[in-house]
């Protein structure tokens, strides 16, 4: 059963792998097939003529004297076939090619030069044989050959039928031809013993009537010489064709468009097995945590023009943030004044441009945010609230004056200020980059600073660094209340999921779930539903 099930999920990734990118697919299977259809109608016209032969493979006469007619003995099982591919039938077919004046002197160059190559190549193309025969060998064979007018597709047909019955003709000569042969030995033999035998003699006049005998049987074999025939006899002659045979740009932009079609569902269908990112829920069930939600991807000129949180106000994210922001507090349901980490596994996957807009969520809702930038090493939410645009203004979170940073107010917990971004957001930068975080990490007294502070906000929000890069997260996350990972769509590999929740597992941190972030617009929705306002038509 479970093998079962595991073959849907994969069935069903691999489904989705080809959704997403069917449009891409079909696009470049129609310009395969617009491009294939163009350059057919380009090719020179291909014409094919036919002609006919009859096979009567019944066993011929052994003897030629006392017989009208001499015929070839019959042909064995593809006689026919490797005759038409040896110089015996090509060999009189290109002179007489040559010496045909009716094909002008392209065309008779061509056909000649490809002849000459395909019986090297023993791969007849520009003329083709093929057979209806009984057991017996009896039966019709019919020739075609292909030229670039019609006209001269019928002369190379019949031609080339001309040719092949001369072969076969050919080969009732020869047993002629040795008759002949052995009579004019027979007289030559005949003439010595004539000549040395005594005049008068019994033994002479034999001679002399054994000679005319002979004389007389090869006269006879003289004569059958002309009604000497084959196995095969012609049976119909090419006639001229009214349309060619190709180019049909229809039917070749149809066949290259499928091709493609199917080699670009078999490529996507492998680099969809091959892909171990993360794409949807079902990429990370094997880690028996919850996907808490998903966020569509930002376009970058929105964000280079308005700022992470404006951008994602604009591109209407409401929804996508609303979810999520519903299940941490579901999380979160029983425990006051929450602080909760947001990390990932490497960076760049948007786990700081998430923290903002969850802010901005939360915020939205009535509720006071504290982001504590947790990454020493490359905080960014200094700049990512800079560029929202809002003119903060610090004030007092703890004690009198004191420090503006988070690694300054690690160390003095009592005396910290912050920056208000805008109403019910607070902002603890992180100050300019350290290399030995760690170290001032483990030497700082976290659990009593967000104990401290915690008390004046209904959530905070710790951006931390990212838990394969730095042990940072590890250290920082085990003083917050839970932690959410967050995993780029397309890019965080399901691989580097597990080797960071393991880390988070042994190092005693409390993973509430993962949100799939960057995620395609198309997949985002699939998770929601459309309930747009109703509008009602005022009379």
């Amino acid at each position: 059963m479970e093998d079962r099930m595991e073959q849907e999920i994969d069935l069903s990734v691999l489904w989705r792998g080809i959704q997403r990118r069917l449009g891409w697919i079909v696009g470049i299977a129609l310009v395969v097939a617009l491009a294939v259809f163009l350059w057919s109608r380009t090719q020179p016209n291909v014409y094919e003529a036919s002609a006919s032969v009859i096979a009567s493979n019944t066993q011929g006469q052994d003897g030629v004297v006392g017989s009208a007619l001499v015929k070839a003995p019959p042909l064995p099982d593809g006689a026919v076939f490797q005759a038409l591919q040896s110089t015996l039938v090509i060999g009189p077919l290109l002179k007489a090619i040559q010496s045909e004046a009716a094909f002008s002197q392209a065309e008779r160059s061509r056909l000649v030069t490809n002849l000459t190559r395909e019986l090297r190549e023993q791969k007849l193309k520009t003329i083709n044989l093929t057979s209806r025969l009984d057991p017996s060998g009896n039966g019709i064979y019919t020739l075609t050959a292909q030229a670039r007018s019609a006209q001269d597709a019928q002369r190379l047909a019949n031609l080339a039928t001309t040719a092949l019955l001369d072969w076969d003709s050919g080969r009732a000569l020869l047993n002629v031809e040795k008759a002949k042969a052995g009579f004019r030995a027979q007289l030559v033999q005949v003439e010595g013993q004539i000549a040395v035998a005594a005049a008068g003699s019994v033994e002479r006049q034999t001679l002399i009537t054994r000679r005319a005998t002979t004389q007389d049987s090869l006269a006879q074999v003289s004569i059958l010489e002309n009604s000497a025939t084959g196995v095969l006899s012609l049976l119909s002659a090419a006639v001229e064709p009214l349309t060619p045979v190709a180019p049909k740009p229809t039917r070749n932009a149809l066949l290259a468009g499928l091709l493609a079609l199917l080699l670009g569902v078999g490529m996507v269908a492998l680099q969809t097995v091959l892909d171990r990112t993360v794409r949807s829920e079902d990429d990370l069930l094997a880690m028996n945590l919850a996907t808490l939600g998903v966020i569509p991807r930002l376009r970058k000129r929105d964000i280079v023009f308005s700022g992470i949180v404006r951008a994602a106000r604009q591109a209407g994210l409401y929804e996508a943030v609303g979810f999520l922001r519903v299940n941490v507090l579901t999380a979160f349901q029983h425990q006051l004044h929450p602080v909760l980490m947001l990390s990932s596994t490497a960076p760049g996957e948007g786990k700081s441009s998430l923290t903002a807009t969850l802010a901005d969520g939360f915020a939205s809702s009535g509720q006071r945010v504290l982001i504590i930038d947790a990454d020493l090493r490359r905080g960014t939410q200094a700049e990512v609230w800079q560029k929202f645009g809002q003119d903060g203004q610090w004030h007092q979170l703890s004690g009198q004056g004191g420090v503006r940073t988070s690694q300054e107010a690690f160390k003095n917990p009592a005396n910290v200020q912050v920056i208000r971004t805008e109403e019910n957001v607070d902002v603890l930068p992180a100050g300019p980059s350290v290399q030995d975080s760690l170290s001032l990490l483990n030497q700082a007294d976290i659990g009593a600073a967000l104990t401290l502070w915690r008390q004046q906000y209904d959530i905070i929000l710790i951006d931390s660094a990212p838990l394969l890069a730095l042990a940072d997260g590890l250290v920082v996350g085990v003083h917050a209340d839970g932690v959410l990972m967050v995993t780029e769509f397309g890019r965080t590999s399901a691989q580097a999921v597990k080797g960071a929740v393991r880390r988070a597992d042994r190092a005693g941190l409390k993973i509430m779930g993962f949100v799939i972030n960057k995620a395609e617009r198309q997949r985002e929705e699939s998770y929601g539903y459309e309930y747009s306002p109703r509008t009602v038509a005022v009379k």
